[in-house]
């Protein structure tokens, strides 16, 4: 998984670029075809915001989160993430793989 992190208004120091990727790479536990993720950090006035998108097969997932410090932000988009790719992940898994197709509801 390849994450790329870009700063708006804020200067992304290299304990922020830590902090974000070991946050974000806890998402690889719950789903293995994550392609690339891309976070933005922002700050306007007092208020700090964090939003990624991360690219899967076929879909992309967003979120973001605001926050009174950067790092509060980051925790919370990571378990808004975490919980998406979760439900990406159960959408994707194919619950019914013993049972026989359906005929178009004929019977017998």
């Amino acid at each position: 998984m390849r994450i790329e992190i870009s700063g708006h208004q804020i200067d992304v120091t290299a304990a922020l670029r830590e902090y974000v990727e070991t946050k974000l790479a806890r998402l690889e536990r719950h789903f293995d075809h994550l392609l690339d993720v891309h976070a933005i950090l922002s700050v306007d006035k007092l208020v700090h915001k964090a939003e990624a998108t991360v690219h899967t097969a076929g879909r992309s997932i967003h979120a973001e989160s605001t926050a009174e410090s950067m790092y509060a932000a980051i925790d919370l988009l990571a378990d808004k993430l975490d919980r998406q790719v979760i439900k990406h992940k159960e959408k994707v898994t194919d619950h019914h793989r013993g049972e026989a197709p359906s005929r178009n509801g004929s019977f017998g």
